[in-house]
C-alpha cells in the first residue's frame, strides 16, 4: 500500500463523493471536487512562481477555507506552507519570515498595511498574493491538470513556529507521518485518540487558528476521513452557536475560555445546539465547575481533553468522554488528568539524570512516538537537545498514576498558556527591559478564571524612577502580541535569583498558586 501523504488528501473523497461539500466558510461552500481541482491549481500556480522541493510558503492571515486549497496544492508542489500567527506584531512577523525566508507569501486583506511597512526587511519576499478575490483570480488562471507530486511521507509538509525559551521563534517540522499515521493506527487498532471521534459523517467547526497545531490537523484529519469543515474566521460565541445550529455541527475543538463563552452565549440566546455531539478541547485543563455546567448546558455532548505540544503533532494522551462522565461523577482527582498515552504514544517521566520514575513521582515527561516533530528548521542544536535517543522532551513537569493517566504539575521552562495561546517570559521581559525606569522584571503566569492563566509583570524601579502599571503595559503594546502583554503589575524591591543569578520564577509564582495546588493552569 501506498504511503499516504498531505498530497493525497481530498483525491478519494473527490473521486468518490465529488459533490460532497467539503468546506464550509460563510456563505461559501465547496466540493470536494472543486477541493481537489483547486489544490492543483494552486501547485502549478506555485510550480510557475519556481519554487522547488521542500521550499516555504507562508500565509498571514485569519482562518479561512482557502487555507486548506493552498496547503493542499502545496503539498503537491512538494511545498511546506508555514501559517502565521494573526495576532503576532509587526516585528515578529519580521522574525518569522526572515527564518523560514519564503519567495511566496499569501497575506490576507487586512495585512496589506502591515505587509507594506515591513516589506523593506523583506526583500526574499518576490510573489505577494493577497487572499480573498485576488487570490481566486490568481488560481483560476492557473491548469487544473494534476502534477506528479514528489512528496513523501517522511518530507516537511506543514512548518509551525512556536516561541523559544529565548524569545526568538522556532519552525516546527511537521511531516505527513507525524500528522497521519498515529490516528491510522488508532482506528485499525482501536486504541485510544481523539481522533477515533472523526468520522465522514461528522459536521466538524474550526474554530481554533490554523497557525496552531490543532487549528490545522483536525481540519486535514477531517478532510481525510470524508467529513465537511465549517470554517469561523473569528470566535464570537454567539455567532458559533448560531453556526452550530445552522450547519448541524456535530464535532468542535475548543480552548476552555471558549467552552465559557459558548455556554453564556446559549444562556443568552436560548440555543441548545444539541446537533453538538462531541466538544474536544486543549491547551488546559476544564475547571471541574466549567465541565459540570458545560456538560448540564449540553447533555448531548461528550467530551474530551487533549494535551500534546507543536512538535508532537498534537495530542498525545487523550481524557476520553468515558473519563468525562468520572469526573461528572464526582471522581474530582481525575479532572486534574490530561488523560493516557495515545495510539502509538510511549510516554515516561524522568528525573534529571534521565531514569525513569514510579507512578506518583513529579519529572520531565517525555514521549516517544511517530509523531513527533522532524526537527527544528535550521536549529540542529535545539533540536538535538529536544530530541534525545528518539525521546521527545516535553519541557513540562508531571507524574504519572497507577493507572497510566498524565497529570501536569509544571513547566520546566516556564511556558504560560493564556487562551490556548502559548507566551514564553523571556520574550516579553526582553520588551519591558527597554523601558527606562525599570531594573529588573520577571514575567509569570497567575491564575485567570477565564482565560486559564493571565501574564503578569513582577517589576523592580530603578532607584528615583516612578512608573505606573498602566504605563509598563502601554509599553509592551505594539512590540509583541496583544496576547502576550502583561494584563497586570507588580512592584517590588527586588526578585528571587539562584547563586547564578538566575531567576527562580517557582518562587515568583508561589504566592499566586498557592491556593490552586499546583503550580499552572
Amino acid at each position: 500500500m501506498p504511503e499516504l501523504t498531505l498530497a493525497d488528501v481530498a483525491r478519494a473523497t473527490a473521486n468518490t463523493h465529488a459533490d460532497h461539500t467539503a468546506l464550509v466558510f460563510g456563505d461559501r461552500k465547496t466540493s470536494a471536487a472543486e477541493l481537489d481541482s483547486r489544490a492543483d491549481q494552486v501547485a502549478n500556480g506555485l510550480a510557475a512562481f519556481g519554487v522547488t522541493d521542500q521550499e516555504r510558503v507562508a500565509i498571514l492571515d485569519h482562518s479561512s477555507d482557502q487555507f486548506y486549497e493552498i496547503w493542499l496544492g502545496a503539498a503537491r508542489a512538494n511545498l511546506v506552507l508555514t501559517p502565521l500567527n494573526a495576532r503576532l506584531s509587526a516585528p515578529e512577523v519580521v522574525q518569522v519570515l526572515a527564518d523560514c525566508r519564503p519567495r511566496v507569501l499569501f497575506i490576507g486583506p487586512q495585512f496589506e498595511v502591515l505587509f507594506e511597512q515591513i516589506r523593506p526587511q523583506l526583500d526574499f519576499v518576490e510573489h505577494v498574493i493577497v487572499m480573498g478575490d485576488v487570490y481566486a483570480a490568481w488560481r483560476d488562471q492557473q491548469s487544473d491538470t494534476p502534477g506528479s507530486a514528489t512528496m513523501t511521507a517522511d518530507d516537511d509538509c506543514l512548518q509551525i513556529y512556536t516561541s523559544g525559551t529565548t524569545g526568538l521563534p522556532k519552525g516546527v517540522q511537521l511531516t505527513s507521518n507525524s500528522i497521519f499515521q498515529a490516528p491510522l493506527t488508532s482506528l485499525a487498532t482501536g486504541e485510544i485518540s481523539p481522533c477515533r471521534e472523526i468520522g465522514a459523517e461528522d459536521v466538524i467547526l474550526l474554530c481554533l487558528p490554523h497557525a496552531h497545531v490543532a487549528g490545522s490537523i483536525v481540519g486535514a484529519f477531517g478532510l481525510l476521513r470524508g467529513a465537511r469543515l465549517i470554517i469561523a474566521s473569528d470566535f464570537v460565541p454567539s455567532d458559533i452557536a448560531a453556526q452550530i445550529e445552522r450547519e448541524n455541527v456535530t464535532l468542535t475543538i475548543m480552548v476552555p475560555v471558549m467552552v465559557r463563552g459558548l455556554i453564556a452565549a446559549l444562556e443568552q440566546d436560548c440555543r441548545t445546539c444539541s446537533s453538538l455531539k462531541t466538544i474536544l478541547y486543549g491547551a488546559a485543563p476544564m475547571a471541574t465547575s466549567l465541565l459540570k455546567l458545560a456538560m448540564e448546558r449540553l447533555p448531548h455532548s461528550r467530551f474530551g481533553q487533549l494535551y500534546g505540544l507543536t512538535e508532537t503533532s498534537g495530542p498525545i494522551t487523550y481524557l476520553t468522554a468515558d473519563d468525562h462522565q468520572e469526573i461528572a461523577a464526582g471522581n474530582s482527582d481525575l479532572a486534574l488528568s490530561c488523560g493516557r498515552a495515545t495510539a502509538g504514544v510511549e510516554i515516561r517521566i524522568i528525573d534529571v539524570y534521565g531514569q525513569s520514575l514510579p507512578a506518583g513521582d513529579v519529572g520531565e515527561i517525555i514521549c516517544r512516538s511517530a509523531q513527533v516533530m522532524r526537527g527544528y528548521w535550521n536549529r540542529g542544536e535545539d533540536t538535538l537537545a529536544a530530541i534525545r535517543e528518539g525521546w521527545f522532551h516535553t519541557g513540562d513537569m508531571g507524574y504519572l498514576d497507577d493507572n497510566g493517566y498524565l497529570y501536569i504539575y509544571d513547566r520546566k521552562r516556564d511556558m504560560i498558556i493564556t487562551g490556548g495561546e502559548n507566551v514564553y517570559p523571556a520574550e516579553v521581559e526582553n520588551v519591558l527591559y527597554s523601558h527606562p525606569a525599570i531594573f529588573d522584571v520577571a514575567v509569570i503566569g497567575v491564575p485567570d478564571e477565564q482565560w486559564g492563566e493571565a501574564v503578569k509583570a513582577v517589576a523592580v524601579l530603578k532607584p528615583g524612577t516612578t512608573l505606573s502599571a498602566n504605563e509598563l503595559i502601554e509599553h509592551a503594546r505594539g512590540k509583541v502580541a496583544g496576547f502576550k502583554i502583561p494584563k497586570t503589575v507588580d512592584f517590588v524591591d527586588d526578585l528571587p535569583r539562584n547563586a547564578t543569578g538566575k531567576i527562580l520564577r517557582r518562587l515568583i509564582r508561589e504566592p499566586y498558586w498557592k491556593s490552586q495546588g499546583r503550580g499552572v493552569a
